[in-house]
């Protein structure tokens, strides 16, 4: 009889842990979406990814700036909040919706990985307002445009350069490199070229000012043929 009592109190108990988790799981889902609660995570989106496109422009330091792809950083984070509500509020959608994005392959490049992070903010941040978590993602939003505000717009003023020495000997070699030392804090050895009666050498440096005094001293010294110095982005495969 105690044995009988036991199973039917942990049957119950089970019955109920059971219930209450799936009235729990039921109660997040609403089958209606107030107006408001639209209208107002719309707008927080809308402000959210207008300051990504204001930030996106003003720390942009290439060379084609594509508008169509900064608006669409505007739009990814409305999408993306109106997928939220939408999830937020049907269980069954939400499970579909799990397996029809799952199919979804973007395959457009990105060449710079400044973009790549914006792109994700963007999806974070839609994510985050769609939830109805506002303070979270404009906190969060304002700081990490702080960070990149300061760390891109405010990087390194030292331009890099390429610089292609032709010399005729080792001797006036080991002269380039110590007279490099000596005109720029570090600088690097990509490629060396050594043939009959010339060596190609190229370096990467970093200059501030005074780029043309600098391939003139380089010019000056003895057994260097030719000197050239070419600005780039930071991108060479050797």
């Amino acid at each position: 009889m105690e044995t009988n009592t036991t199973a039917a109190a942990a049957t119950e108990s089970t019955t109920n842990f059971a219930d209450l988790l799936k009235n729990s799981v039921l109660d997040n889902f609403a089958s209606d979406i107030s107006l408001s609660k639209i209208l107002i995570t719309l707008g927080v989106a809308f402000l959210l990814g207008f300051f990504i496109y204001l930030l996106y422009k003003r720390i942009f330091s290439g060379v084609l700036y594509s508008k169509s792809f900064n608006v669409s950083l505007i739009g990814m984070t409305m999408i993306t909040a109106v997928v939220i509500i939408a999830i937020n509020s049907n269980l069954v959608l939400s499970l579909g919706m799990v397996g029809a994005l799952s199919i979804v392959r973007f395959r457009t490049p990105i060449k710079d990985p400044t973009d790549l992070i914006f792109l994700f903010w963007a999806a974070v941040a839609g994510i985050v307002t769609g939830a109805g978590f506002f303070t979270l993602a404009v906190i969060g939003s304002v700081v990490v445009g702080l960070i990149l505000f300061f760390f891109v717009k405010g990087g390194s003023v030292e331009t890099p350069y390429l610089l292609v020495v032709n010399c005729d000997s080792d001797a006036t070699e080991q002269l380039v490199h110590k007279q490099v030392g000596t005109l720029v804090k570090r600088y690097n050895v990509k490629q060396k070229t050594v043939t009959q009666g010339n060596i190609e050498m190229t370096l990467e440096i970093r200059l501030r000012d005074e780029t043309g005094r600098f391939v003139n001293q380089l010019t000056e010294l003895a057994g260097v043929r030719n000197v050239v110095l070419i600005s780039y982005s930071g991108d060479y495969v050797s």
